[in-house]
């Protein structure tokens, strides 16, 4: 099974840059995602952020999670103007 990047995974990485301290966590679950063998989409990093958010108890690292959930929640292009 080949693991790709599509661009909408290269636009919410692209769309994180910025965020330098969030790039470190955000690389993590790219890195866990590949290692399941399932593609990276939106979808998947949002499933591993809501774990992430669902187990953690330090403060700090929660609203990490929360600021990156926010970011690919707002970049996902599911939600059609209509």
């Amino acid at each position: 099974m080949q693991n790709t990047v599509t661009s909408n995974d290269q636009d919410i990485t692209e769309f994180l840059k910025p965020a330098a301290y969030n790039a470190e966590v955000f690389a993590q679950i790219i890195g866990e995602i590949l290692q399941t063998g399932m593609p990276v989409t939106n979808k998947a990093i949002i499933s591993v952020l809501i774990t992430r958010l669902e187990q953690e108890s330090d403060v700090a690292q929660l609203n990490i999670y929360r600021q990156l959930l926010e970011k690919v929640v707002n970049k996902t292009p599911d939600d059609l103007a209509i």
